[in-house]
């Protein structure tokens, strides 16, 4: 639909029609305002969108972000979604050689297959009593925090004191979380499990004296009160479809092929201008909330923008004709794959990987992890695919920062897309490129993202997945009352960059509607 032709008073344009955008959207819209969302490409979602990327091959992907953690329920109950998450019974499988021999460690699937699995990999009970002692602390922690994502941004003092456990505070808050892996855990792969929480899509040691991965494993480790790691069914376009459907049927105009250009704001009323194939348009706002990067932000308000945070990983979608068998026989691979599938990322690892990267090389054995999205969710497959067994793959490599590919981004990505999958063979009793499928024209189903590749096709600085370092929960010096307000009183910022953006979460959307609500006095 496109936008109205010359000036048009909306009481909200939102710019950027990304899943917080549309979130923003539905509850204006639901709430009597009038609300146009301005998107620069011909369909919405962002980052959070389902794809066919393979040429005549009936498999519908989540091309970029594909797990939900971080939506509230309270988002799905406001909006009336029909959207639904499936759950995954096996939280991860990590293979590993012992004495010579192909084993793993398998988390899921009850809690006496847990221990078991546990015992058969490091000898005794310690490390899962461990274990269930440090999730059982930030399950508590997470009961507590993940309910303020919707609400005022607390202050670190009353943040402390709803978590209530001080314990928890110096781990998750003060103290690099390196130092509680090593306080409480003995097996090196048992400590790197742990760790890649933190290593998602940021690029840090597990001593990083910022807190920049304490920050990232908080995040990883609150979603939904549990922590629990979802699937959305029907592919991640199917949430972002929902979405858009929801902001439509409450009003909402969407103006596809509409690019923001400019904001001009006198802090009461703003105009935006923005681009069509046509020539140019102007629409007036009492609002503006905008759904993309802070960088790009600072460019349509004419400020001078923050420094872009780098992006730190590769992100793998591909469509095999079976899944691979595994050389640790105690394990099936439809449960292996169900989880996550943790390649290269023992605690030794990881820090040796991270070491190179920042010193400028490759990693020589990259880490990476994989699931399975088809395992529990079928429908993002055609039923002649999913009849004869297809499944896809889904891979997140860790510590590949944008700077190793500035020299040549299609060379490096191809090297590292190399080294990464050999990594994943040392673990499979036969080669993954045996089980690949082919396209309509005869190429294997894999496409590779690097941080430069995420930056082109989604404008996201540096490639960063978060649009910038994670904010801890709270408010500090400028943060405003939401989290989303910027140097403009009407003006806010309603992307990931926001404080508690990042993920698939819908929180800023909602936090930014919460804030113009509130200003407009509902």
């Amino acid at each position: 639909m496109a936008a109205h032709e010359g000036h048009r008073t909306y009481d909200a344009v939102i710019v950027g029609g990304g899943h917080n955008g549309l979130v923003a959207a539905a509850y204006l819209a639901r709430a009597g305002r009038s609300v146009l969302v301005l998107e620069r490409l011909d369909h919405t979602g962002g980052a959070a969108v389902s794809t066919r990327p393979f040429a005549g091959v009936d498999a519908r992907l989540s091309r970029y972000s594909y797990l939900v953690s971080l939506l509230p329920r309270k988002i799905l109950r406001d909006l009336g979604l029909e959207f639904r998450l499936g759950t995954r019974t096996i939280s991860s499988y990590t293979p590993a050689e012992r004495d010579g021999r192909p084993t793993g460690l398998l988390v899921g699937g009850g809690e006496q297959r847990t221990r078991e699995a546990f015992a058969r990999l490091t000898g005794s009970d310690r490390e899962y009593e461990s274990w269930q002692r440090f999730y059982g602390m930030t399950g508590r922690v997470a009961e507590r925090v993940f309910p303020t994502l919707t609400e005022p941004l607390p202050t670190r003092d009353e943040l402390r004191r709803r978590v209530d456990d001080e314990e928890a505070w110096r781990v998750l808050f003060e103290d690099p979380i390196g130092v509680a892996i090593e306080d409480r855990f003995a097996d090196d792969l048992v400590r790197g499990v742990v760790l890649t929480d933190a290593l998602i899509g940021t690029f840090a040691d597990a001593h990083d004296p910022t807190l920049t991965q304490n920050r990232c494993f908080l995040y990883h480790v609150i979603g939904g009160g549990t922590g629990a790691w979802d699937v959305p069914v029907g592919g991640m376009g199917a949430l972002t479809d929902a979405l858009a459907g929801a902001a439509r049927a409450a009003g909402a105009v969407i103006a596809t092929g509409h690019e923001a250009a400019g904001i001009d704001t006198d802090g009461t009323t703003a105009e935006i201008t923005y681009r069509t194939s046509d020539g140019e348009g102007v629409v007036t706002s009492r609002h503006v909330l905008v759904n993309a990067s802070p960088q790009a932000l600072a460019e349509l308000t004419g400020d001078t923008p923050p420094e872009a945070a780098e992006g730190a990983q590769l992100k793998v979608n591909m469509l095999l004709a079976r899944l691979p068998r595994l050389r640790d026989t105690s394990v099936d691979p439809r449960e292996a794959f169900a989880g996550t599938f943790h390649v290269a990322e023992g605690y030794r690892q990881l820090a040796t990987a991270h070491a190179q990267a920042a010193s400028g090389e490759l990693p020589a054995a990259p880490p990476s992890e994989i699931y399975c999205h088809s395992l529990t969710d079928p429908t993002i497959l055609g039923p002649d695919l999913v009849e004869q067994g297809y499944q896809t793959l889904t891979l997140f490599g860790l510590h590949a920062p944008a700077r190793l590919f500035d020299r040549d981004n299609d060379a490096v990505r191809a090297e590292l897309l190399k080294t990464t999958l050999g990594q994943l063979d040392t673990h499979l009793a036969e080669p993954l490129a045996d089980c690949l499928a082919t396209d309509a024209d005869g190429r294997p189903c894999i496409e590779a993202k690097t941080p430069l590749d995420l930056e082109r096709d989604l404008r996201l600085p540096g490639g960063n997945i978060f649009h910038r370092a994670l904010s801890w929960p709270y408010a500090q010096e400028g943060t405003g009352r939401w989290g989303v307000e910027t140097g403009h009183a009407n003006v806010l910022l309603c992307g990931a960059g926001a404080v508690r953006g990042g993920g698939v979460s819908g929180v800023p959307g909602h936090n930014a509607a919460m804030a113009v609500l509130e200003a407009t006095g509902e």
